[in-house]
């Protein structure tokens, strides 16, 4: 199903240590017109799903007429992306009688000794942790009233410094009632280009992120991986493994207009180790940010090949 994915401004109420969005852009937005016109649009290019994402958008004064209007459009489904800081009781039922049957939450480590200094915002855990808990409630209520669907996902970012810690996150969110966990790996771009200690080595990541996938099969709730090639993480996760870039995803933003699988934040460059693996055409390749670091020597090894791509920016530690 084509997805309409509205950046609706760079701003937010955070600003976490690996945020890739720069002082500059957090200035840059769109107005009220321009996300009405991208919504009017979207329709007639087929496009029947929206979210409405940043930045953060829940800071938008705005944010309950646009959800009314995708609603008026016709869009069968409407996504909030958002931190989670608040949505207290009232404005999740706000955003629900709006329109809103889709909320994905980022919660960037599950440790409250942790979170206020990752996100630098004093007092920042206890209100995710609310306004986690009142979409798992309302959720829960949608689903005991039979009232339709109502969706929670919740986005776990992997970074180095919190990826010891991930199956622990899968399963504090499990316990909390999630039933829905995306795995998203940490970017090198724009303002965290630089912040090269952020990223870890895949190859290091997997077996925390199979941890986490076995815990999530095994209680029978979603966990998908985004950004970690199939071939790293072996056959039996091949249903854990999701490219949102393969759907047909129209990125909207204050400065350009764009299709999802062509993002710097996706996958998008294919080593000579990937010829001829039978994943070839559902995989979407290795991210430049990525390659630039590590280079392709863990693919090259999994794939039974010699590497053909040395790090740029920094000199790794070889694979033993």
């Amino acid at each position: 199903m084509p997805l309409l994915d509205i950046i609706v401004g760079y701003d937010c109420n955070l600003a976490c240590d690996y945020c890739t969005i720069t002082p500059e852009m957090r200035e840059r937005s769109l107005g009220t017109r321009a996300v009405v016109e991208a919504l009017r649009r979207g329709p007639r290019g087929g496009y029947d799903r929206v979210s409405f994402t940043g930045g953060e958008p829940t800071i938008r004064g705005d944010l309950l007429p646009l959800v009314r209007e995708a609603r008026r459009l016709g869009y069968a489904d409407i996504k909030v992306q958002s931190n989670g800081l608040l949505f207290t009781e009232a404005n999740v039922t706000r955003l629900i009688d709006a329109g809103c049957n889709r909320f994905h939450i980022s919660v960037h480590t599950h440790r409250e000794d942790r979170y206020d200094d990752l996100v630098r915002r004093e007092g920042a855990y206890s209100l995710m942790a609310q306004g986690l808990d009142a979409v798992v409630r309302a959720v829960r209520a949608h689903a005991d009233a039979g009232r339709g669907e109502l969706h929670l996902t919740v986005d776990l970012i992997i970074k180095a410094d919190t990826l010891n810690d991930l199956p622990d996150a899968v399963r504090w969110l499990h316990d909390r009632g999630v039933r829905s966990v995306h795995l998203w790996f940490v970017s090198l771009t724009d303002h965290n280009r630089e912040n090269l200690e952020s990223l870890p080595r895949m190859t290091d990541a997997v077996p925390k992120i199979t941890e986490a996938l076995r815990f999530a099969d095994a209680e029978g709730f979603e966990c998908l991986s985004l950004h970690v090639p199939r071939c790293l993480l072996g056959e039996e996760f091949l249903a854990n493994v999701w490219d949102p870039g393969a759907q047909d995803v129209r990125v909207v933003t204050p400065d350009a207009t764009f299709q999802l699988d062509a993002s710097k934040i996706t996958g998008q460059v294919y080593v000579p180790a990937c010829d001829g693996c039978e994943y070839r055409d559902l995989c979407p390749g290795l991210r430049e940010d990525y390659l630039e670091v590590y280079g392709d020597a863990e693919v090259a090894r999994v794939r039974g090949g010699p590497p053909s791509r040395a790090p740029t920016r920094f000199k790794t530690t070889p694979l033993p």
